[in-house]
Protein backbone atom coordinates (compact mmCIF):
# COMPACT_ATOMS: atom_id res chain seq x y z
CA UNK A 1 0.00 0.00 0.00
CA UNK A 2 2.81 2.38 0.85
CA UNK A 3 4.53 2.01 -2.49
CA UNK A 4 1.29 2.53 -4.37
CA UNK A 5 0.49 5.71 -2.47
CA UNK A 6 4.02 6.98 -2.87
CA UNK A 7 3.85 6.48 -6.63
CA UNK A 8 0.54 8.33 -6.70
CA UNK A 9 2.17 11.13 -4.73
CA UNK A 10 4.99 11.38 -7.24
CA UNK A 11 2.52 11.57 -10.13
CA UNK A 12 0.59 14.35 -8.37
CA UNK A 13 3.81 16.23 -7.70
CA UNK A 14 4.67 16.20 -11.40
CA UNK A 15 1.16 17.24 -12.34
CA UNK A 16 1.09 20.19 -9.91
CA UNK A 17 4.71 21.44 -9.72
CA UNK A 18 3.76 24.94 -8.55
CA UNK A 19 2.28 23.96 -5.20
CA UNK A 20 3.62 26.51 -2.71
CA UNK A 21 2.68 24.32 0.24
CA UNK A 22 4.60 21.33 -1.12
CA UNK A 23 7.65 23.48 -1.90
CA UNK A 24 7.75 24.78 1.66
CA UNK A 25 7.01 21.46 3.38
CA UNK A 26 7.93 18.47 1.21
CA UNK A 27 5.65 15.47 1.79
CA UNK A 28 3.70 17.30 4.52
CA UNK A 29 0.68 17.42 2.22
CA UNK A 30 0.74 13.61 2.26
CA UNK A 31 1.24 13.03 5.96
CA UNK A 32 -2.30 11.65 6.31
CA UNK A 33 -1.60 9.09 3.59
CA UNK A 34 1.54 7.21 2.59
CA UNK A 35 4.25 9.29 4.19
CA UNK A 36 2.67 9.31 7.66
CA UNK A 37 3.14 5.55 7.80
CA UNK A 38 6.90 5.76 7.67
CA UNK A 39 8.29 9.30 7.70
CA UNK A 40 5.91 11.37 9.81
CA UNK A 41 8.03 11.11 12.95
CA UNK A 42 11.09 12.68 11.31
CA UNK A 43 9.34 15.95 10.41
CA UNK A 44 8.53 18.60 13.03
CA UNK A 45 5.25 20.53 13.14
CA UNK A 46 6.88 23.47 11.35
CA UNK A 47 8.00 21.25 8.45
CA UNK A 48 11.67 21.12 9.45
CA UNK A 49 13.35 17.73 9.59
CA UNK A 50 14.50 16.46 12.98
CA UNK A 51 17.87 15.07 13.96
CA UNK A 52 18.36 11.57 15.40
CA UNK A 53 19.60 10.69 18.90
CA UNK A 54 18.95 7.75 21.25
CA UNK A 55 16.49 6.16 18.86
CA UNK A 56 14.34 9.32 18.75
CA UNK A 57 13.77 12.09 16.23
CA UNK A 58 14.25 15.44 17.96
CA UNK A 59 14.16 19.16 17.46
CA UNK A 60 17.35 20.96 18.41
CA UNK A 61 17.48 22.97 21.61
CA UNK A 62 19.14 25.71 19.53
CA UNK A 63 15.75 26.57 18.08
CA UNK A 64 17.51 27.11 14.74
CA UNK A 65 17.33 25.38 11.41
CA UNK A 66 19.51 25.24 8.32
CA UNK A 67 18.02 25.77 4.88
CA UNK A 68 18.61 23.29 2.09
CA UNK A 69 18.50 24.96 -1.32
CA UNK A 70 17.15 23.30 -4.45
CA UNK A 71 19.94 23.81 -7.05
CA UNK A 72 17.39 23.99 -9.88
CA UNK A 73 15.14 26.68 -8.40
CA UNK A 74 17.70 28.20 -6.00
CA UNK A 75 14.86 28.29 -3.47
CA UNK A 76 14.68 26.60 -0.07
CA UNK A 77 13.27 23.10 -0.42
CA UNK A 78 13.90 21.76 3.10
CA UNK A 79 14.86 22.83 6.60
CA UNK A 80 16.97 20.69 8.96
CA UNK A 81 17.91 21.14 12.60
CA UNK A 82 21.00 23.13 13.60
CA UNK A 83 22.44 20.83 16.24
CA UNK A 84 24.44 22.24 19.14
CA UNK A 85 27.78 21.10 20.52
CA UNK A 86 25.94 19.91 23.63
CA UNK A 87 23.76 17.66 21.49
CA UNK A 88 26.88 16.33 19.80
CA UNK A 89 28.27 15.46 23.25
CA UNK A 90 25.11 13.48 24.03
CA UNK A 91 25.45 11.60 20.75
CA UNK A 92 28.97 10.45 21.61
CA UNK A 93 27.95 9.53 25.16
CA UNK A 94 25.08 7.36 23.94
CA UNK A 95 27.18 5.85 21.17
CA UNK A 96 29.90 4.78 23.62
CA UNK A 97 27.38 2.93 25.77
CA UNK A 98 25.51 1.33 22.87
CA UNK A 99 28.72 0.21 21.17
CA UNK A 100 29.82 -1.88 24.14
CA UNK A 101 26.71 -4.05 23.86
CA UNK A 102 26.78 -4.12 20.07
CA UNK A 103 30.36 -5.41 20.09
CA UNK A 104 29.07 -8.50 21.91
CA UNK A 105 26.26 -9.07 19.41
CA UNK A 106 26.89 -12.15 17.23
CA UNK A 107 28.00 -11.48 13.67
CA UNK A 108 24.98 -13.26 12.23
CA UNK A 109 22.64 -10.91 14.11
CA UNK A 110 24.51 -7.85 12.83
CA UNK A 111 24.26 -9.24 9.31
CA UNK A 112 20.56 -9.95 9.76
CA UNK A 113 19.94 -6.34 10.71
CA UNK A 114 21.82 -5.00 7.69
CA UNK A 115 19.72 -7.21 5.43
CA UNK A 116 16.58 -5.72 7.02
CA UNK A 117 17.85 -2.20 6.37
CA UNK A 118 18.58 -3.08 2.75
CA UNK A 119 15.04 -4.40 2.29
CA UNK A 120 13.56 -1.23 3.77
CA UNK A 121 15.72 0.96 1.54
CA UNK A 122 14.45 -0.84 -1.53
CA UNK A 123 10.86 -0.60 -0.29
CA UNK A 124 11.20 3.15 0.31
CA UNK A 125 13.65 3.95 -2.47
CA UNK A 126 11.34 6.38 -4.25
CA UNK A 127 10.94 8.93 -1.42
CA UNK A 128 14.69 8.87 -0.74
CA UNK A 129 15.42 9.33 -4.45
CA UNK A 130 12.97 12.23 -4.65
CA UNK A 131 14.99 14.00 -1.96
CA UNK A 132 18.16 13.58 -4.04
CA UNK A 133 16.42 15.12 -7.05
CA UNK A 134 15.46 18.19 -5.00
CA UNK A 135 18.55 18.58 -2.83
CA UNK A 136 21.40 17.88 -5.23
CA UNK A 137 19.70 18.02 -8.67
CA UNK A 138 20.61 14.44 -9.48
CA UNK A 139 18.59 13.01 -12.40
CA UNK A 140 15.62 10.98 -11.20
CA UNK A 141 16.73 7.63 -12.58
CA UNK A 142 20.27 8.09 -11.23
CA UNK A 143 18.85 9.03 -7.83
CA UNK A 144 16.82 5.85 -7.70
CA UNK A 145 19.86 3.84 -8.81
CA UNK A 146 21.90 5.34 -5.98
CA UNK A 147 19.42 4.13 -3.38
CA UNK A 148 19.14 0.63 -4.83
CA UNK A 149 22.91 0.39 -5.20
CA UNK A 150 23.23 1.34 -1.54
CA UNK A 151 20.86 -1.44 -0.52
CA UNK A 152 22.93 -3.87 -2.59
CA UNK A 153 26.05 -2.64 -0.79
CA UNK A 154 24.51 -3.40 2.59
CA UNK A 155 23.55 -6.92 1.55
CA UNK A 156 27.03 -7.63 0.25
CA UNK A 157 28.62 -6.04 3.33
CA UNK A 158 26.59 -8.30 5.62
CA UNK A 159 27.75 -11.44 3.83
CA UNK A 160 31.36 -10.33 3.40
CA UNK A 161 31.44 -9.28 7.05
CA UNK A 162 30.42 -12.78 8.15
CA UNK A 163 33.35 -14.22 6.21
CA UNK A 164 36.02 -11.62 6.95
CA UNK A 165 35.23 -10.76 10.55
CA UNK A 166 34.79 -14.42 11.47
CA UNK A 167 38.37 -15.20 10.55
CA UNK A 168 41.04 -15.21 13.26
CA UNK A 169 44.66 -16.29 13.41
CA UNK A 170 46.57 -18.76 15.55
CA UNK A 171 50.33 -18.32 15.91
CA UNK A 172 52.69 -20.64 17.72
CA UNK A 173 55.84 -19.29 19.36
CA UNK A 174 58.12 -21.90 17.79
CA UNK A 175 57.63 -20.37 14.36
CA UNK A 176 60.10 -17.67 15.46
CA UNK A 177 63.80 -18.59 15.89
CA UNK A 178 64.88 -19.50 19.39
CA UNK A 179 61.41 -20.18 20.79
CA UNK A 180 59.70 -23.38 21.84
CA UNK A 181 56.02 -24.21 21.32
CA UNK A 182 55.10 -22.90 24.77
CA UNK A 183 52.97 -19.91 23.70
CA UNK A 184 49.92 -19.68 21.48
CA UNK A 185 48.73 -16.30 20.16
CA UNK A 186 45.05 -15.91 19.26
CA UNK A 187 44.69 -12.84 17.04
CA UNK A 188 41.16 -11.55 16.50
CA UNK A 189 39.41 -8.50 15.07
CA UNK A 190 37.70 -6.12 17.49
CA UNK A 191 35.78 -2.87 16.81
CA UNK A 192 37.37 0.57 17.01
CA UNK A 193 34.51 2.18 18.97
CA UNK A 194 32.64 5.17 17.55
CA UNK A 195 33.06 6.00 13.86
CA UNK A 196 32.38 9.53 12.61
CA UNK A 197 31.00 9.22 9.06
CA UNK A 198 30.95 12.29 6.82
CA UNK A 199 29.67 11.72 3.25
CA UNK A 200 29.63 14.35 0.44
CA UNK A 201 26.72 16.05 -1.31
CA UNK A 202 27.08 14.22 -4.61
CA UNK A 203 26.41 10.73 -3.21
CA UNK A 204 24.91 11.46 0.22
CA UNK A 205 23.17 8.08 0.44
CA UNK A 206 25.62 5.69 -1.18
CA UNK A 207 28.74 7.15 0.41
CA UNK A 208 27.00 7.26 3.80
CA UNK A 209 25.99 3.61 3.51
CA UNK A 210 29.51 2.65 2.36
CA UNK A 211 30.68 3.88 5.78
CA UNK A 212 27.72 2.84 7.92
CA UNK A 213 27.56 -0.75 6.66
CA UNK A 214 31.18 -1.77 7.37
CA UNK A 215 31.31 0.22 10.62
CA UNK A 216 28.18 -1.38 12.08
CA UNK A 217 28.99 -4.83 10.78
CA UNK A 218 32.40 -4.57 12.45
CA UNK A 219 30.73 -3.82 15.81
CA UNK A 220 31.12 -0.05 15.94
CA UNK A 221 28.65 2.72 16.70
CA UNK A 222 28.30 5.54 14.14
CA UNK A 223 27.72 9.26 14.30
CA UNK A 224 26.64 10.42 10.85
CA UNK A 225 27.12 14.03 9.78
CA UNK A 226 25.36 14.34 6.41
CA UNK A 227 26.19 17.22 4.06
CA UNK A 228 23.86 20.22 4.15
CA UNK A 229 22.89 19.51 0.54
CA UNK A 230 21.76 15.91 0.82
CA UNK A 231 20.90 16.01 4.52
CA UNK A 232 17.24 15.08 4.08
CA UNK A 233 18.05 12.11 1.84
CA UNK A 234 20.48 11.07 4.57
CA UNK A 235 17.81 11.38 7.24
CA UNK A 236 15.38 9.28 5.23
CA UNK A 237 18.10 6.67 4.75
CA UNK A 238 18.92 6.71 8.49
CA UNK A 239 15.25 6.16 9.25
CA UNK A 240 15.51 2.80 7.49
CA UNK A 241 18.18 1.78 10.03
CA UNK A 242 15.91 2.93 12.85
CA UNK A 243 12.88 1.10 11.45
CA UNK A 244 14.93 -2.09 11.03
CA UNK A 245 15.44 -2.22 14.79
CA UNK A 246 18.98 -0.89 15.20
CA UNK A 247 19.71 -0.77 18.95
CA UNK A 248 19.15 2.59 20.63
CA UNK A 249 22.18 4.87 20.60
CA UNK A 250 24.09 2.92 17.99
CA UNK A 251 23.42 5.47 15.26
CA UNK A 252 23.10 9.24 15.67
CA UNK A 253 22.61 11.81 12.92
CA UNK A 254 23.83 15.36 13.51
CA UNK A 255 22.61 18.02 11.08
CA UNK A 256 23.82 21.59 11.00
CA UNK A 257 26.47 23.86 9.56
CA UNK A 258 29.97 22.49 9.35
CA UNK A 259 31.27 25.89 10.41
CA UNK A 260 29.49 25.48 13.76
CA UNK A 261 29.90 21.81 14.61
CA UNK A 262 32.38 20.50 12.01
CA UNK A 263 35.62 20.95 13.97
CA UNK A 264 33.85 20.01 17.18
CA UNK A 265 32.87 16.67 15.66
CA UNK A 266 36.21 15.80 14.09
CA UNK A 267 38.26 16.83 17.14
CA UNK A 268 35.90 15.33 19.72
CA UNK A 269 37.58 12.99 22.24
CA UNK A 270 34.80 10.47 21.65
CA UNK A 271 35.85 9.83 18.05
CA UNK A 272 37.69 6.56 17.42
CA UNK A 273 37.74 6.70 13.61
CA UNK A 274 36.85 9.22 10.89
CA UNK A 275 35.62 8.19 7.45
CA UNK A 276 35.31 11.27 5.24
CA UNK A 277 34.56 11.80 1.58
CA UNK A 278 34.84 15.27 0.07
CA UNK A 279 37.35 17.88 -0.98
CA UNK A 280 40.18 19.83 0.62
CA UNK A 281 38.29 19.93 3.94
CA UNK A 282 39.57 16.40 4.44
CA UNK A 283 43.17 17.62 4.51
CA UNK A 284 42.28 20.04 7.29
CA UNK A 285 40.50 17.26 9.19
CA UNK A 286 43.51 14.97 8.90
CA UNK A 287 45.74 17.62 10.45
CA UNK A 288 43.42 18.21 13.40
CA UNK A 289 42.07 14.75 14.13
CA UNK A 290 44.88 13.40 16.27
CA UNK A 291 45.57 9.72 16.92
CA UNK A 292 42.54 8.15 15.24
CA UNK A 293 42.40 5.98 12.11
CA UNK A 294 41.44 7.99 9.02
CA UNK A 295 39.72 6.91 5.83
CA UNK A 296 39.76 9.81 3.39
CA UNK A 297 38.59 10.04 -0.20
CA UNK A 298 39.26 13.58 -1.37
CA UNK A 299 39.48 15.40 -4.69
CA UNK A 300 40.69 14.18 -8.05
CA UNK A 301 41.96 15.47 -11.36
CA UNK A 302 41.37 12.23 -13.21
CA UNK A 303 43.08 12.15 -16.59
CA UNK A 304 42.22 10.19 -19.70
CA UNK A 305 45.32 9.32 -21.72
CA UNK A 306 44.47 8.57 -25.34
CA UNK A 307 47.22 6.80 -27.27
CA UNK A 308 47.68 7.12 -31.02
CA UNK A 309 46.55 3.51 -31.56
CA UNK A 310 43.36 3.83 -29.51
CA UNK A 311 39.87 3.00 -30.76
CA UNK A 312 38.84 6.65 -30.96
CA UNK A 313 35.11 6.00 -31.22
CA UNK A 314 35.20 3.90 -28.04
CA UNK A 315 37.43 6.44 -26.30
CA UNK A 316 35.16 9.36 -27.19
CA UNK A 317 32.02 7.60 -25.96
CA UNK A 318 33.69 6.61 -22.71
CA UNK A 319 35.22 10.04 -22.09
CA UNK A 320 31.96 11.90 -22.70
CA UNK A 321 30.16 9.54 -20.34
CA UNK A 322 32.94 9.80 -17.78
CA UNK A 323 33.22 13.58 -17.97
CA UNK A 324 29.57 14.59 -18.00
CA UNK A 325 27.72 11.98 -15.94
CA UNK A 326 25.93 13.86 -13.14
CA UNK A 327 27.18 17.07 -14.73
CA UNK A 328 30.78 16.19 -13.88
CA UNK A 329 30.13 16.39 -10.13
CA UNK A 330 32.03 13.22 -9.30
CA UNK A 331 35.49 12.73 -7.85
CA UNK A 332 36.03 10.09 -10.53
CA UNK A 333 34.88 12.21 -13.47
CA UNK A 334 37.25 12.62 -16.40
CA UNK A 335 38.65 16.08 -15.78
CA UNK A 336 41.43 16.30 -18.37
CA UNK A 337 42.07 14.53 -21.67
CA UNK A 338 45.73 14.05 -22.62
CA UNK A 339 45.80 12.94 -26.25
CA UNK A 340 48.70 12.24 -28.57
CA UNK A 341 48.86 14.99 -31.17
CA UNK A 342 48.66 12.60 -34.14
CA UNK A 343 45.03 11.69 -33.31
CA UNK A 344 43.96 14.85 -31.48
CA UNK A 345 41.87 16.33 -34.27
CA UNK A 346 39.94 13.13 -34.81
CA UNK A 347 39.34 12.62 -31.10
CA UNK A 348 38.18 16.21 -30.53
CA UNK A 349 35.73 15.83 -33.42
CA UNK A 350 34.31 12.67 -31.91
CA UNK A 351 34.11 14.26 -28.46
CA UNK A 352 32.28 17.28 -29.93
CA UNK A 353 29.69 15.00 -31.51
CA UNK A 354 29.15 13.28 -28.19
CA UNK A 355 28.79 16.53 -26.28
CA UNK A 356 26.28 17.81 -28.85
CA UNK A 357 24.02 14.86 -28.02
CA UNK A 358 23.77 15.66 -24.29
CA UNK A 359 20.40 16.90 -23.06
CA UNK A 360 20.42 19.94 -20.78
CA UNK A 361 17.54 20.42 -18.35
CA UNK A 362 16.07 19.54 -14.98
CA UNK A 363 16.75 16.46 -12.88
CA UNK A 364 13.04 15.59 -12.82
CA UNK A 365 13.30 15.24 -16.62
CA UNK A 366 16.29 12.90 -16.38
CA UNK A 367 18.38 15.37 -18.36
CA UNK A 368 22.04 14.50 -18.90
CA UNK A 369 23.20 17.90 -17.68
CA UNK A 370 21.41 19.35 -14.65
CA UNK A 371 22.21 22.36 -12.43
CA UNK A 372 25.37 22.14 -10.34
CA UNK A 373 24.88 22.06 -6.60
CA UNK A 374 25.31 25.77 -5.78
CA UNK A 375 25.87 29.24 -7.16
CA UNK A 376 29.34 29.32 -5.61
CA UNK A 377 30.21 26.10 -7.44
CA UNK A 378 28.94 27.55 -10.71
CA UNK A 379 30.98 30.71 -10.09
CA UNK A 380 34.14 28.67 -9.49
CA UNK A 381 33.64 26.64 -12.67
CA UNK A 382 33.05 29.81 -14.69
CA UNK A 383 36.26 31.28 -13.27
CA UNK A 384 38.27 28.28 -14.52
CA UNK A 385 36.67 28.55 -17.95
CA UNK A 386 37.32 32.31 -18.24
CA UNK A 387 40.95 31.80 -17.26
CA UNK A 388 41.40 29.21 -20.01
CA UNK A 389 39.62 31.43 -22.52
CA UNK A 390 41.85 34.40 -21.74
CA UNK A 391 44.95 32.25 -22.18
CA UNK A 392 43.97 30.91 -25.59
CA UNK A 393 41.93 27.74 -25.13
CA UNK A 394 39.46 26.99 -27.92
CA UNK A 395 35.75 26.57 -27.23
CA UNK A 396 34.84 23.63 -29.46
CA UNK A 397 31.05 23.51 -29.06
CA UNK A 398 30.13 27.17 -28.74
CA UNK A 399 30.48 29.90 -26.17
CA UNK A 400 30.20 29.41 -22.43
CA UNK A 401 26.53 29.41 -21.43
CA UNK A 402 25.04 29.66 -17.97
CA UNK A 403 21.58 30.20 -16.50
CA UNK A 404 21.71 30.32 -12.71
CA UNK A 405 23.29 27.07 -11.55
CA UNK A 406 22.75 25.40 -14.92
CA UNK A 407 25.88 25.26 -17.06
CA UNK A 408 25.80 23.94 -20.59
CA UNK A 409 28.41 21.23 -21.30
CA UNK A 410 31.65 22.71 -22.57
CA UNK A 411 34.53 21.13 -24.50
CA UNK A 412 37.79 23.08 -24.57
CA UNK A 413 40.71 22.27 -26.85
CA UNK A 414 44.33 23.46 -26.79
CA UNK A 415 44.46 23.65 -23.01
CA UNK A 416 48.01 24.26 -21.79
CA UNK A 417 49.85 23.71 -18.48
CA UNK A 418 49.73 27.43 -17.67
CA UNK A 419 45.93 27.30 -17.43
CA UNK A 420 44.12 26.54 -14.17
CA UNK A 421 41.97 23.94 -15.93
CA UNK A 422 45.11 21.86 -16.48
CA UNK A 423 45.45 21.35 -12.71
CA UNK A 424 42.31 22.34 -10.80
CA UNK A 425 39.18 20.25 -10.37
CA UNK A 426 36.13 21.99 -11.89
CA UNK A 427 33.50 19.58 -10.51
CA UNK A 428 31.17 20.56 -13.30
CA UNK A 429 30.31 19.89 -16.96
CA UNK A 430 33.63 21.06 -18.42
CA UNK A 431 36.05 18.89 -20.39
CA UNK A 432 39.51 20.27 -21.21
CA UNK A 433 41.71 18.64 -23.87
CA UNK A 434 45.49 18.96 -23.82
CA UNK A 435 47.53 17.76 -26.81
CA UNK A 436 50.79 16.01 -25.96
CA UNK A 437 53.76 14.88 -28.02
CA UNK A 438 54.02 11.48 -26.35
CA UNK A 439 52.50 9.17 -23.81
CA UNK A 440 55.49 9.87 -21.58
CA UNK A 441 54.53 13.55 -21.53
CA UNK A 442 50.96 12.62 -20.61
CA UNK A 443 52.09 10.40 -17.74
CA UNK A 444 54.46 13.10 -16.48
CA UNK A 445 51.59 15.62 -16.37
CA UNK A 446 49.37 13.14 -14.54
CA UNK A 447 52.05 12.48 -11.93
CA UNK A 448 52.82 16.19 -11.45
CA UNK A 449 49.29 16.81 -10.15
CA UNK A 450 48.66 17.10 -6.43
CA UNK A 451 45.83 14.63 -6.99
CA UNK A 452 46.09 10.91 -7.64
CA UNK A 453 42.64 9.37 -7.39
CA UNK A 454 41.96 7.63 -10.69
CA UNK A 455 42.90 7.80 -14.35
CA UNK A 456 42.29 5.89 -17.54
CA UNK A 457 44.18 4.91 -20.66
CA UNK A 458 42.87 4.09 -24.13
CA UNK A 459 45.01 1.83 -26.30
CA UNK A 460 44.72 -1.38 -28.30
CA UNK A 461 48.05 -2.62 -26.93
CA UNK A 462 47.59 -4.48 -23.63
CA UNK A 463 51.33 -4.41 -22.96
CA UNK A 464 51.36 -0.63 -23.33
CA UNK A 465 48.25 -0.38 -21.12
CA UNK A 466 49.95 -2.24 -18.27
CA UNK A 467 53.15 -0.22 -18.65
CA UNK A 468 51.24 3.07 -18.59
CA UNK A 469 49.16 1.95 -15.63
CA UNK A 470 52.33 1.05 -13.75
CA UNK A 471 53.76 4.49 -14.49
CA UNK A 472 50.64 6.46 -13.49
CA UNK A 473 50.73 7.41 -9.80
CA UNK A 474 47.01 7.09 -9.15
CA UNK A 475 44.96 4.81 -6.93
CA UNK A 476 43.18 3.16 -9.85
CA UNK A 477 43.72 3.06 -13.60
CA UNK A 478 40.91 1.99 -15.91
CA UNK A 479 41.86 0.49 -19.28
CA UNK A 480 39.57 1.43 -22.19
CA UNK A 481 36.87 2.73 -19.85
CA UNK A 482 36.33 5.95 -17.87
CA UNK A 483 37.23 6.27 -14.19
CA UNK A 484 34.53 4.97 -11.88
CA UNK A 485 33.94 3.97 -8.30
CA UNK A 486 32.76 0.42 -8.06
CA UNK A 487 31.52 -2.16 -8.06
CA UNK A 488 31.55 -1.35 -4.38
CA UNK A 489 33.63 -4.38 -3.40
CA UNK A 490 36.57 -3.25 -5.58
CA UNK A 491 39.45 -1.55 -3.73
CA UNK A 492 39.15 2.24 -4.08
CA UNK A 493 41.86 4.63 -2.93
CA UNK A 494 43.69 7.82 -3.80
CA UNK A 495 47.33 8.87 -3.68
CA UNK A 496 48.79 12.20 -2.53
CA UNK A 497 46.06 14.77 -1.78
CA UNK A 498 43.37 12.43 -3.07
CA UNK A 499 43.13 10.42 0.09
CA UNK A 500 44.30 8.22 2.92
CA UNK A 501 43.56 4.52 3.19
CA UNK A 502 41.56 2.26 0.91
CA UNK A 503 37.84 1.67 0.54
CA UNK A 504 35.78 -1.08 -1.00
CA UNK A 505 33.69 -3.26 1.30
CA UNK A 506 36.41 -5.65 2.49
CA UNK A 507 38.98 -2.86 2.84
CA UNK A 508 36.51 -0.76 4.79
CA UNK A 509 35.71 -3.68 7.08
CA UNK A 510 39.44 -4.12 7.71
CA UNK A 511 39.81 -0.42 8.44
CA UNK A 512 36.95 -0.44 10.97
CA UNK A 513 38.61 -2.98 13.27
CA UNK A 514 41.85 -3.36 15.19
CA UNK A 515 43.76 -6.51 16.02
CA UNK A 516 43.53 -7.96 19.53
CA UNK A 517 46.01 -10.63 20.64
CA UNK A 518 45.42 -13.10 23.45
CA UNK A 519 48.57 -15.07 24.32
CA UNK A 520 48.18 -18.41 26.05
CA UNK A 521 51.28 -19.37 28.02
CA UNK A 522 51.41 -23.14 28.21
CA UNK A 523 52.41 -24.93 31.39
CA UNK A 524 55.90 -26.35 30.99
CA UNK A 525 54.98 -29.74 32.44
CA UNK A 526 51.89 -30.07 30.26
CA UNK A 527 53.89 -28.92 27.29
CA UNK A 528 56.53 -31.59 28.03
CA UNK A 529 54.00 -34.46 27.94
CA UNK A 530 54.75 -37.12 25.42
Amino acid sequence: MLLTLTNVAYALAKAYPSSAVRAARPYSWLQSAAMSEFYNDIVASNGAYKYFLDGQWRESESGKTVSVTNPSTRQTCYQVQACTQGEVDKMFESAKVAQKAWAKTPLWKRAELLHKVAALMRQHAKPIADCLVKEVAKPAKDSLSEVVRSADLLDYCAEEGLRFLGEGQLLAADSFPGHARNKLCLASKVPLGVVLAIPPFNYPVNLAVSKLGPALMAGNAVLLKPPSQGAVAGLHMAHCFHAAGLPTGLLAVATGRGAEIGDYLTMHPGVNCISFTGGDTGISISRKAGMVPLQMELGGKDVAIVCADADLALAARAIVRGAFSYSGQRCTAVKLVLVEAAVAEALVGALAAGVAGLRVGLPEEDADITPVVSSSSADFIEGLVRDAQEKGATFVNGAFRREGNLLWPLLLDHVRPDMRLAWEEPFGPVLPVMRVASVAEAVAHCNASKYGLQGCVFTRDINAAIAISDAMETGTVQVNAPPARGPDHFPFQGFRDSGIGSQGIRNSLAMMVKTKSTVINLDKESYAMG
